[in-house]
């Protein structure tokens, strides 16, 4: 399962002549390495073999602009498990976008998904607004589009897992969050 993704990952955009980026597991913790000298690899890298891990980091990669993709990590924060309420509620918010991107990806891998709040040593779970967020977030990719490098990947793992369109509303609801 998760060699496909990698696969149909690399087939979009490893090439040199496009985005020249990579998907790679085997990593204990996930994280972005963009190339540091004119034509080296970007490598997205993922924990182990995990399918949630890697379309969960492939969406971060597509939901990052092009001066997020030179920085490492995109240059974003992160704070680690055992985050406070508040910083708990910025996690939240910074990740409603690419939560809901791998729900469309694992939807076109025919994969479940699950809502990550990434806090387990704090005891806080999802929040209700948060997994309303994500649903929401979904609905509105599947009206309004996403940019090309989503579109490129969800469409791509669909045909390769052989599972509909996953951009039709109806296959998301809300409860399916727990």
């Amino acid at each position: 399962m998760t060699e496909r993704v990698v696969t149909v990952f690399n087939a979009c955009f490893a090439a040199v002549d496009s985005l020249n980026t990579r998907l790679e597991g085997g990593y204990p913790e996930p994280y972005y390495r963009p190339g540091t000298i004119e034509g080296e690899v970007h490598r997205v890298e993922f924990t182990r073999d995990y399918p949630a891990s890697a379309l969960h980091e492939a969406a971060h990669w597509c939901v990052a602009g092009a001066e997020r993709r030179k920085q490492p990590d995109y240059g974003y924060w992160y704070a680690p498990d055992g985050r406070s309420a508040e910083q708990q509620a910025e996690f939240e918010q910074v990740e409603v976008k690419p939560q809901a991107l791998e729900w469309i990806f694992a939807r076109a891998c025919g994969l479940g998904f699950r809502v990550s709040a990434d806090n387990l040593d704090a005891g806080l779970g999802p929040s209700d607004g948060f997994k309303r967020a994500i649903w929401q977030q979904v609905q509105n990719y599947c009206t309004e589009g996403v940019n090309g490098r989503a579109e490129l990947f969800a469409r791509s793992l669909a045909q390769a897992f052989g599972q509909p369109n996953p951009f039709k509303q109806a296959q998301y609801r809300l409860e399916d969050l727990g």
